[in-house]
């Protein structure tokens, strides 16, 4: 009889220690949950859509929200796990108002042409600056990670095994080789046939475009690496093991998605299908753990997405 006592106490202190651990995931989940939000474009959109005054712009109240989270992280012990999450959030959006500051400066608007118009070369300025903060984010991660693999910076396992889909039909596990080409063709079909209902493109303005090819080749290639680091590497990497890997690619995709309110396409449809998209991308990255499919997949409908904007079809925001 005097042997049970110690076993029954001991699972006790078990179910007690789990317990504990799950409430504790729970906060960091519903911490995570809130503070991305507020951190996200949301409050930008509410403020601009709905006409609101503040006293300062939103990104800076944002960055003086994480930076605050940030310090409180030192001796709250709840949110010591998010406090990477806080770190490179703030790099991130520091380093977004610097070289969106770069780029407003007459010096930067002079400093070359391209000689194929305003629209593409704004877009390859805009994508330079795009791809300095993501070399810029490379090194602050690797200061905080140490190795690429933990933040994705590597081809990956291209054949991994894929989860199932179910509201894409997709019922059993299948190959990231076959899957990823799949969705390559799906997504960036599904864009062309919106990007022409929603554009109506005459055959003159579709034509316009091949001699640009090169470059929008070159512009998709920058926006997709540029936005796969940044926003989804960069920000799933501190999450994965702190929320989780499911809540880690919900908050991921849910910041793509609002960051795209103001995209192509525009609104609320935008946000949805960003996200979505944004879901796939981070799915991809976190099974292969590596980079190469979601560029793969981003790389091809941005194609879609700048030829239509080079030839004066669609334009970001409308």
């Amino acid at each position: 009889m005097n042997n049970i006592h110690p076993v029954v106490t001991t699972d006790a202190t078990a179910q007690a220690s789990a317990a504990e651990q799950r409430n504790i995931q729970t906060r960091l989940v519903i911490l995570a949950w809130g503070i991305t939000l507020l951190a996200s474009m949301l409050p930008g959109i509410i403020v601009q859509e709905a006409h609101i005054s503040l006293p300062l712009p939103v990104l800076w109240l944002q960055i003086g929200l994480l930076a605050a989270l940030f310090a409180v992280s030192f001796i709250w012990k709840t949110i010591q796990p998010l406090r990477n999450f806080f770190l490179i959030f703030i790099a991130l959006y520091a380093l977004d108002a610097l070289f969106a500051w770069i780029g407003s400066t007459a010096l930067w608007r002079a400093t070359f042409d391209l000689g194929a118009g305003a629209v593409v070369n704004d877009l390859f300025k805009s994508q330079l600056l795009r791809l300095a903060v993501a070399l810029i984010m490379i090194l602050v991660l690797t200061l905080i990670f140490r190795r690429r693999s933990d933040f994705f910076l590597r081809l990956g396992e291209l054949d991994a095994e894929a989860a199932p889909v179910r509201w894409l039909g997709m019922d059993r596990p299948v190959g990231w080789r076959r899957f990823g080409i799949i969705l390559s063709l799906c997504i960036t079909l599904g864009t062309l046939v919106f990007l022409i209902l929603a554009g109506r493109p005459s055959g003159e303005m579709l034509t316009s475009i091949l001699p640009l090819l090169p470059i929008i080749l070159l512009i998709a290639a920058m926006n997709a690496f540029s936005e796969e680091i940044s926003y989804r590497a960069a920000l799933l990497a501190p999450l994965q093991n702190v929320v989780g890997k499911s809540q880690a690619l919900l908050l991921t995709a849910t910041l793509f998605g609002l960051w795209h309110f103001y995209g192509v396409p525009y609104g609320v449809l935008g946000v949805l299908m960003a996200g979505g998209l944004g879901w796939l991308l981070g799915k991809s990255m976190l099974e292969t753990k590596g980079i190469f499919w979601a560029w793969v997949i981003h790389f091809w409908q941005d194609v879609a997405i700048f030829a239509f904007i080079c030839a004066n079809s669609i334009k970001p925001g409308g």
